[in-house]
This record gives C-alpha cells, structure tokens and sequence, in this order.
C-alpha cells in the first residue's frame, strides 16, 4: 500500500510534466548549444520547440514538418514550415498545409519568421 501512495502520485506528476511541454523545454535547453546551429537536425528540433511554445500554431510539434532549402554549410538557410494533417495529426485527409516561412542566421544565432504576415519577416525570439 505505501508503494502504491508513492508510485501513483509520480506516475501522475509525470504524466503532467509531459503533456505541459516542459520535458520538451527541459530537453532543448540541455541539448541546444552553439555548435547545433550548423546541424540542421538539432536546429529543427530546436525550431519545433520554439515555434509551439510562441504559439505560431496551434499543432502539435510532431506535426510540423521543415523544409529546408540549403545544406548545412549555408550560414542563411530559408525554410518552410508545413502543418502535416491526417495520420494522428488533426485533420481529415493526410495532406500538409504551407504556414509560414522561416530565414535562419546561424552566425548571429538569429530567426525571422513571416507568421501572420506572409513575406514580411520579424524576428522570432527563442
């Protein structure tokens, strides 16, 4: 009885930490570091976490899908980000929707977004 008034309570806790997001916060401030600006694998992972805690879209961030125009050696790549639909994601039918354009500055450790004003970029603050 005494395990199960400590097991259940974790188990709870951590199903709130979870779905709160802050294990994905927790894990990106650890992981994200100078060098992951030039790896585009941790930059967009880094950019899923940034984009749903700023509320861009209302997604979930497995539902988010980068395209990125320019290899890694690029210090300027652009990329769009797309909502996927369908297949546990919301939606329908599987397709994915263009929402907004993303311009990365890995030297300056910058990002410029054209969310809610398409073509017209403004900074994305992490």
């Amino acid at each position: 009885m005494r395990r199960l008034i400590v097991v259940v309570p974790v188990f709870l806790l951590m199903i709130v930490i979870t779905r709160s997001g802050w294990l994905d916060n927790a894990y990106d401030r650890f992981t994200f570091g100078k060098l992951s600006w030039y790896d585009n694998t941790a930059l967009v992972e880094h950019l899923r976490t940034v984009i749903t805690n700023q509320g861009l879209t209302s997604l979930p961030r497995n539902c988010l899908v980068f395209i990125v125009n320019g290899d890694a050696s690029v210090n300027t790549p652009h990329m769009e980000v797309l909502g996927r639909q369908g297949h546990g994601c919301p939606g329908d039918k599987p397709t994915a929707n263009m929402l907004f354009s993303l311009q990365i500055d890995r030297a300056q450790h910058s990002i410029l977004t054209d969310a809610g004003s398409p073509g017209s970029f403004h900074p994305l603050t992490p």
